[in-house]
């Protein structure tokens, strides 16, 4: 029966273990593994621009030794120049895997349902799976354990907060969100995570108070402030925003080594000074090159065999 990653909610904690420790070995031992998805085909239908999501799983897939096919939103035209069910039914006749990359959540659900190969959600508005286990997995390598780390997420509960607030969880982190009024992370989503977390002995909490996030954090983690298809609000957030930014003044409330995370793009001077992300306390760019590792492991998984 095939699976598909549409959330973070269809992986158990096991599985999630499971994508970390394949990800260590495909780390340590790249050519062990450069035949593992040979004669392979994944598609990549993107309706959103993308830079990591689209080059990781390229690049990823050759490394496997499979191939991948880049369908434009120009191409496809999802919902308007073909139904979704229709794309899904095609596409998987052709190929072993599909990546969307979409505005609505939806959207990547009726593909799921719809499609006989594993689908891979790259990306929607309410949730992005691979970037939170691409951060897990960057904490879990950087500081050598994962239960009882406590996370601060710094900025708007959008859908990598949603994503990383279920994905850390999971892993037994302690999370804390700071968010301005208004902007908190899908209250469904905030209550799963407290409900696991609980489970666990762990804590989910939110606050309005950036200060009050970081202060004995070991992880302080940030986004943009304006996502994709917010641009018009992008004058009132720099604004809204202002006091949520991670700059060395909020990053001194924290611990000394505390590790800074950004999933990128980066809009530096806004969420995240220059100062701060070319620190020895950023992991920025580690963590976009775990994207690539763990999606392998992802890939692995869901088409092999």
């Amino acid at each position: 029966m095939k699976k598909d990653l549409v959330s973070i909610e269809d992986l158990s904690t096991q599985e999630i273990e499971g994508i970390f420790d394949l990800t260590d070995q495909l780390k340590k031992d790249r050519a062990k593994y450069s035949k593992a998805l040979s004669g392979k085909t994944l598609a990549l239908v993107f309706q959103k621009p993308s830079n990591r999501t689209r080059v990781s799983f390229d690049v990823g897939m050759y490394q496997l030794g499979g191939s991948s096919i880049y369908l434009s939103p120009g191409e496809i035209n999802l919902g308007v120049r073909e139904t979704i069910e229709d794309v899904a039914k095609t596409l998987s006749r052709y190929v072993d895997g599909l990546v969307l990359r979409t505005f609505e959540h939806k959207n990547v659900v009726e593909m799921a349902k719809y499609s006989t190969v594993p689908v891979i959600n790259g990306l929607t508005d309410f949730s992005h799976p691979c970037q939170a286990l691409a951060d897990v997995y960057t904490i879990r390598e950087k500081l050598k354990k994962l239960p009882g780390v406590t996370l601060a997420y710094v900025g708007d509960g959008n859908n990598v907060c949603n994503s990383l607030l279920i994905a850390g969880a999971k892993c037994g982190l302690n999370i804390k969100v700071a968010v301005p009024k208004g902007y908190e992370p899908d209250q469904s989503v905030f209550r799963a995570a407290r409900d696991i977390a609980a489970k666990q002995k762990k804590t989910v909490s939110l606050t309005n108070e950036a200060k009050t996030a970081v202060e004995d954090a070991e992880v302080v983690y940030t986004d943009v402030w304006t996502s994709m298809g917010q641009e018009k609000e992008s004058e009132e957030r720099k604004n809204i925003f202002r006091d949520f930014q991670i700059n060395k003044g909020l990053l001194a409330n924290a611990g000394k080594n505390v590790l800074v995370m950004h999933c990128l793009p980066a809009h530096r001077g806004e969420e995240i000074t220059d100062e701060v992300m070319e620190s020895e306390n950023s992991v920025i760019f580690d963590q976009a090159e775990n994207r690539m590792h763990v999606q392998k492991a992802i890939l692995i998984k869901l088409l092999k065999g």
